[in-house]
């Protein structure tokens, strides 16, 4: 009797694994390239672009007060020999002060530019996320894997397709 009922239940888990492995094969699946779409999107490019535009005038003061800054230095180095010891000491204080200043500003530029590219990044990482989502739907996918791929053969890939729709989003 008990070998009945352990030949009967490895039956059915032989049985039960058979049909799952038949509804796996079934299964349409896709992977998408999370780096390659990130690249390769004409959606990065404008964010890119949105930066730089915000972010020039601000760059371009930075590099401008460098370069006064530097050229205080480079005075204050020539002409520190004849100059007075109060009168040096002052100068001195003065660009140590707009030393601090510079690093201050640098400072908080670094930190809005980032956080206006984690902004950007993520409002892409949303519109590829909805676009793979889309196209799975249309496509009737029953899986997609988008990030954390080893590897996948071409048949699986959903890239190039991907990246076309972002492309015609684009225009």
């Amino acid at each position: 009797m008990k070998r009945v009922t352990i030949t009967g239940l490895l039956l059915a888990t032989v049985l039960t694994l058979s049909g799952m492995a038949v509804q796996a094969a079934e299964m349409k699946i896709g992977v998408v390239n999370a780096g390659q779409v990130l690249d390769k999107s004409p959606q990065k490019e404008k964010a890119l672009a949105r930066l730089e535009k915000e972010f020039s005038s601000r760059s371009k003061s930075l590099e401008k007060k460098i370069k006064n800054l530097r050229s205080k230095q480079e005075r204050l180095a020539k002409d520190g020999a004849i100059l007075g010891a109060d009168e040096r000491k002052k100068k001195e204080r003065d660009i140590l002060s707009e030393q601090r200043e510079l690093k201050r500003l640098q400072d908080e530029y670094s930190e809005d530019l980032s956080i206006r590219r984690n902004e950007e990044l993520r409002k892409l990482e949303k519109e590829i996320a909805e676009t793979i989502v889309s196209l799975a739907k249309k496509e009737k996918y029953d899986l997609v894997v988008y990030q954390g791929v080893i590897y996948a053969s071409e048949r699986a890939d959903m890239t190039p397709k991907v990246l076309e729709l972002l492309k015609s989003k684009a225009k």
